[in-house]
Protein backbone atom coordinates (compact mmCIF):
# COMPACT_ATOMS: atom_id res chain seq x y z
CA UNK A 1 0.00 0.00 0.00
CA UNK A 2 1.82 3.80 -0.90
CA UNK A 3 2.28 5.38 2.44
CA UNK A 4 0.47 8.29 1.54
CA UNK A 5 -2.87 6.36 0.82
CA UNK A 6 -2.27 4.39 4.27
CA UNK A 7 -1.67 7.27 5.98
CA UNK A 8 -4.55 8.60 4.82
CA UNK A 9 -6.43 5.46 5.86
CA UNK A 10 -4.97 5.94 9.38
CA UNK A 11 -5.96 9.48 9.63
CA UNK A 12 -9.44 8.17 8.59
CA UNK A 13 -9.53 5.63 11.55
CA UNK A 14 -8.82 7.88 14.61
CA UNK A 15 -11.45 10.06 15.80
CA UNK A 16 -9.86 13.58 15.51
CA UNK A 17 -10.34 14.94 19.14
CA UNK A 18 -7.01 16.46 19.46
CA UNK A 19 -6.91 15.34 23.17
CA UNK A 20 -3.09 14.39 22.94
CA UNK A 21 -3.19 11.43 24.98
CA UNK A 22 -1.99 9.21 22.53
CA UNK A 23 1.30 11.08 23.44
CA UNK A 24 1.61 13.05 20.05
CA UNK A 25 0.64 16.65 19.76
CA UNK A 26 -2.34 15.95 17.57
CA UNK A 27 -3.98 13.42 15.42
CA UNK A 28 -2.11 13.76 12.37
CA UNK A 29 1.67 13.24 14.04
CA UNK A 30 0.06 9.85 15.75
CA UNK A 31 -1.22 8.82 12.54
CA UNK A 32 2.10 9.66 10.65
CA UNK A 33 3.94 7.76 13.84
CA UNK A 34 1.45 4.65 13.10
CA UNK A 35 2.48 4.64 9.73
CA UNK A 36 6.18 4.97 9.90
CA UNK A 37 5.76 1.86 12.73
CA UNK A 38 6.90 4.13 15.49
CA UNK A 39 3.94 3.76 17.77
CA UNK A 40 1.34 1.15 18.32
CA UNK A 41 -1.71 1.18 17.45
CA UNK A 42 -3.01 0.61 20.80
CA UNK A 43 -2.39 4.62 22.14
CA UNK A 44 -5.82 6.49 21.53
CA UNK A 45 -8.59 6.15 24.17
CA UNK A 46 -11.08 7.88 22.80
CA UNK A 47 -11.16 5.32 19.21
CA UNK A 48 -11.55 2.26 22.00
CA UNK A 49 -11.10 -1.05 21.10
CA UNK A 50 -13.17 -0.80 18.19
CA UNK A 51 -10.57 2.08 17.13
CA UNK A 52 -7.65 -0.47 17.63
CA UNK A 53 -9.46 -3.01 15.45
CA UNK A 54 -9.57 -0.34 13.01
CA UNK A 55 -6.10 0.40 12.79
CA UNK A 56 -5.13 -3.18 12.85
CA UNK A 57 -7.22 -3.72 10.02
CA UNK A 58 -5.22 -1.34 8.08
CA UNK A 59 -2.08 -1.84 9.04
CA UNK A 60 -1.81 -5.87 9.63
CA UNK A 61 -0.64 -5.51 13.36
CA UNK A 62 -2.27 -7.45 15.66
CA UNK A 63 -4.67 -6.04 18.13
CA UNK A 64 -3.72 -5.33 21.58
CA UNK A 65 -5.58 -3.87 24.24
CA UNK A 66 -5.55 -0.56 24.97
CA UNK A 67 -2.25 1.05 26.64
CA UNK A 68 -2.96 1.76 30.16
CA UNK A 69 -0.54 4.70 30.00
CA UNK A 70 -2.38 6.35 27.47
CA UNK A 71 -5.62 6.39 29.46
CA UNK A 72 -8.72 4.28 29.29
CA UNK A 73 -11.52 3.62 27.06
CA UNK A 74 -14.53 5.50 28.84
CA UNK A 75 -17.56 7.33 27.67
CA UNK A 76 -17.53 10.53 25.88
CA UNK A 77 -17.08 13.76 27.74
CA UNK A 78 -17.56 17.27 27.50
CA UNK A 79 -17.33 20.35 29.12
CA UNK A 80 -19.34 23.61 30.36
CA UNK A 81 -17.84 26.52 32.18
CA UNK A 82 -19.33 27.82 35.47
CA UNK A 83 -20.38 31.39 34.61
CA UNK A 84 -20.45 32.52 38.23
CA UNK A 85 -16.84 31.48 38.60
CA UNK A 86 -15.41 32.47 35.12
CA UNK A 87 -12.82 34.98 35.44
CA UNK A 88 -12.49 35.63 31.75
CA UNK A 89 -9.04 34.73 31.08
CA UNK A 90 -9.28 33.78 27.90
CA UNK A 91 -6.54 30.46 28.87
CA UNK A 92 -9.28 28.04 27.91
CA UNK A 93 -10.26 29.53 24.46
CA UNK A 94 -6.36 29.19 23.66
CA UNK A 95 -5.97 25.67 25.06
CA UNK A 96 -9.13 24.35 22.93
CA UNK A 97 -7.98 22.86 19.27
CA UNK A 98 -10.78 22.94 17.69
CA UNK A 99 -12.41 26.72 18.69
CA UNK A 100 -15.10 25.06 20.76
CA UNK A 101 -14.88 28.21 23.41
CA UNK A 102 -15.93 31.74 22.67
CA UNK A 103 -15.73 34.82 24.62
CA UNK A 104 -13.64 37.71 25.32
CA UNK A 105 -10.88 39.10 28.01
CA UNK A 106 -12.72 39.54 31.24
CA UNK A 107 -16.27 38.37 29.68
CA UNK A 108 -17.91 35.24 30.08
CA UNK A 109 -16.93 32.08 28.46
CA UNK A 110 -19.55 29.44 26.87
CA UNK A 111 -18.60 26.06 25.45
CA UNK A 112 -20.10 25.54 22.14
CA UNK A 113 -20.86 21.51 23.17
CA UNK A 114 -21.50 19.86 20.01
CA UNK A 115 -18.18 21.26 18.92
CA UNK A 116 -16.66 19.93 21.83
CA UNK A 117 -14.36 16.57 21.35
CA UNK A 118 -14.21 15.90 25.24
CA UNK A 119 -10.34 16.62 25.15
CA UNK A 120 -10.58 18.19 27.98
CA UNK A 121 -7.17 20.25 27.66
CA UNK A 122 -8.72 23.21 28.73
CA UNK A 123 -8.69 21.85 31.82
CA UNK A 124 -5.37 22.36 33.38
CA UNK A 125 -5.15 26.17 32.45
CA UNK A 126 -8.33 27.28 33.89
CA UNK A 127 -6.43 29.02 37.15
CA UNK A 128 -9.57 29.06 38.36
CA UNK A 129 -11.56 25.43 38.04
CA UNK A 130 -14.96 26.50 36.64
CA UNK A 131 -14.89 23.98 33.96
CA UNK A 132 -16.98 20.86 34.73
CA UNK A 133 -16.55 17.99 33.09
CA UNK A 134 -20.23 15.52 31.85
CA UNK A 135 -20.84 12.24 30.47
CA UNK A 136 -22.39 12.90 26.92
CA UNK A 137 -22.40 9.40 25.58
CA UNK A 138 -24.35 7.23 28.68
CA UNK A 139 -22.77 3.92 27.89
CA UNK A 140 -21.10 4.01 24.59
CA UNK A 141 -17.70 4.62 24.46
CA UNK A 142 -15.25 4.52 21.55
CA UNK A 143 -16.52 4.75 18.12
CA UNK A 144 -20.21 3.91 20.02
CA UNK A 145 -20.05 7.32 21.57
CA UNK A 146 -18.31 9.42 18.30
CA UNK A 147 -19.57 8.97 15.21
CA UNK A 148 -17.47 9.52 11.91
CA UNK A 149 -19.44 12.75 10.65
CA UNK A 150 -18.26 14.66 13.90
CA UNK A 151 -14.76 13.21 13.40
CA UNK A 152 -14.93 15.12 10.23
CA UNK A 153 -16.01 18.39 11.75
CA UNK A 154 -13.29 18.26 14.60
CA UNK A 155 -10.56 17.88 11.63
CA UNK A 156 -11.71 20.70 9.85
CA UNK A 157 -12.02 22.95 12.87
CA UNK A 158 -8.74 21.87 14.40
CA UNK A 159 -7.81 22.92 10.56
CA UNK A 160 -9.19 26.02 10.74
CA UNK A 161 -8.06 26.70 14.39
CA UNK A 162 -4.21 25.47 13.27
CA UNK A 163 -4.17 27.90 10.33
CA UNK A 164 -5.39 31.37 12.62
CA UNK A 165 -2.87 30.49 14.91
CA UNK A 166 -0.02 30.08 12.23
CA UNK A 167 -1.37 33.83 10.78
CA UNK A 168 -1.96 35.31 14.57
CA UNK A 169 1.94 33.95 15.13
CA UNK A 170 2.78 35.50 12.36
CA UNK A 171 1.43 39.01 12.39
CA UNK A 172 2.86 39.48 16.12
CA UNK A 173 6.02 38.57 14.93
CA UNK A 174 6.11 41.11 11.92
CA UNK A 175 4.50 43.88 14.63
CA UNK A 176 8.09 42.90 16.72
CA UNK A 177 9.89 42.99 13.75
CA UNK A 178 8.87 46.63 12.96
CA UNK A 179 9.64 47.50 16.21
CA UNK A 180 13.19 46.61 16.64
CA UNK A 181 13.27 47.67 13.38
CA UNK A 182 12.61 51.37 14.92
CA UNK A 183 14.54 51.03 17.70
CA UNK A 184 17.66 50.13 15.52
CA UNK A 185 17.29 52.76 13.53
CA UNK A 186 17.89 54.96 16.27
CA UNK A 187 18.91 52.72 19.02
CA UNK A 188 20.54 55.80 21.08
CA UNK A 189 16.98 57.40 21.69
CA UNK A 190 15.60 53.77 22.70
CA UNK A 191 18.46 53.58 25.47
CA UNK A 192 19.79 54.62 28.66
CA UNK A 193 23.45 53.68 27.86
CA UNK A 194 25.41 56.81 25.38
CA UNK A 195 28.57 54.73 25.73
CA UNK A 196 29.36 53.36 21.93
CA UNK A 197 30.75 50.16 22.96
CA UNK A 198 27.56 49.15 24.76
CA UNK A 199 25.38 50.75 21.63
CA UNK A 200 27.30 48.72 19.30
CA UNK A 201 27.11 45.50 21.22
CA UNK A 202 22.94 46.39 21.72
CA UNK A 203 22.70 47.07 17.75
CA UNK A 204 24.90 43.78 16.90
CA UNK A 205 22.39 41.81 19.07
CA UNK A 206 19.19 43.48 17.72
CA UNK A 207 20.18 43.09 14.05
CA UNK A 208 21.29 39.36 14.93
CA UNK A 209 17.85 38.81 16.33
CA UNK A 210 16.04 40.54 13.50
CA UNK A 211 17.89 38.09 11.05
CA UNK A 212 16.57 34.87 12.82
CA UNK A 213 13.30 36.16 12.96
CA UNK A 214 13.05 36.87 8.91
CA UNK A 215 14.80 33.78 8.14
CA UNK A 216 12.22 31.79 9.99
CA UNK A 217 9.12 33.36 9.43
CA UNK A 218 9.73 34.14 5.64
CA UNK A 219 10.08 30.48 5.02
CA UNK A 220 6.42 29.93 6.32
CA UNK A 221 3.54 30.53 3.93
CA UNK A 222 1.18 32.69 6.87
CA UNK A 223 4.08 34.98 6.73
CA UNK A 224 2.06 36.77 3.63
Amino acid sequence: MPINHRLERITAALPQTQCTRCGYVDCAAYAAAIANSEAGINQCPPGGAEGVQRLSDITGHAVTALNPDNGVEAPRTVVYIDENWCIGCTLCIDACPVDAIVGANKKMHTVIEPLCTGCELCLPVCPVDCIVVENASGDKTGWQAWSKPQADVALLRYQFHQAKVKKQLAHKTKANIRKAEQKLSDIGAHSQHTDPVVLDKKRAIIEAALARARAKHLESPAWA
